[in-house]
């Protein structure tokens, strides 16, 4: 299966406590833990996707930490990426406004071979909770100014949007992996996921 098996690094990004880590965790291991332990610098995690009888996915998940926004490291970090993950908390409204300049330090840092921008999904994180500091407009007009392919509401407590989300990133990723074929450009709609086969739903 060597010629069918593609391997992707993936980026997952955002401040301090929004649930990174946790979103790792619970995609790779399918665990939660309520113990928090703060990312130094940047943690790594491997995910086998079999995508078709035929393709198998690795996915190389490297959690940055938030501080890292700060340094000059990320653009180490970020290097050959070839999707991300931009994460905020919907009960922390300052988790979201960071989202500009994680974008931003991504899209001056990297990007495809093709010239175009890293597939990004930005990720509404803890919507289990019911005192939104964000609403969804905002997220969405964010979304669309920002190039990301899509947003959508995840909680990584409650397991809902995890797989549907990845998934979602792994098709976009796929589309861009021909260094001749340009991605669909980003739209930054909300991605209803309900459609989506898999064990979660969306939010309501």
């Amino acid at each position: 299966m060597g010629s069918f098996d593609h391997l992707f690094k993936v980026l997952v990004v955002g401040d301090s406590a929004v649930g990174k880590t946790s979103f790792l965790h619970r995609y790779v291991h399918d665990i939660f833990g309520k113990e928090y332990k703060m990312t130094m610098g940047v943690d790594f995690a491997l995910k086998v996707v079999q995508w078709s009888d035929m393709e198998t996915i690795r996915l190389q998940l490297w959690d940055i930490a938030g501080q890292e926004r700060f340094t000059s490291m990320t653009r180490l970090y970020y290097k050959q990426a070839s999707g991300c993950i931009i994460m905020f908390d919907l009960t922390n409204a300052d988790s979201f406004r960071s989202c500009q300049m994680w974008k931003e330090d991504l899209d001056s840092k990297v990007a495809l071979p093709s010239g175009s921008l890293v597939p990004c999904i930005l990720l509404a994180n803890k919507c289990d909770m019911t005192q939104w500091a964000v609403s969804r407009e905002q997220i969405d007009t964010f979304s669309k100014e920002n190039n990301f392919i899509g947003w959508t509401e995840t909680s990584v407590k409650d397991n809902i949007n995890i797989n549907e989300s990845m998934r979602v990133l792994i098709e976009r990723m796929m589309e861009s992996r021909d260094l001749n074929q340009t991605s669909s450009p980003p739209q930054g709609e909300y991605i209803n996921l309900k459609d989506i086969s898999g064990s979660g739903s969306g939010c309501c």
